[in-house]
């Protein structure tokens, strides 16, 4: 018998300079130290549109 753990994904954009608190944020709040803790992926983002407005880029978040 497998038993499945819940997962929540949280997918979340900040600005280059805020991505190492963000990633200290979560991890601290998550870590149990038991299997099912997660796992962070950090990537780039090259853009950004609001569709409604058009804004682009910081201004589209």
């Amino acid at each position: 018998m497998v038993d499945f753990v819940p997962k929540v994904k949280l997918e979340i954009i900040v600005k280059a300079e805020m991505v190492h608190q963000v990633i200290e944020a979560i991890s601290g709040a998550a870590k149990t130290g038991r299997i099912g803790d997660g796992k962070i992926f950090v990537f780039p983002v090259d853009e950004v549109i609001r569709i409604r407005t058009g804004e682009r880029g910081e201004d589209a978040i």
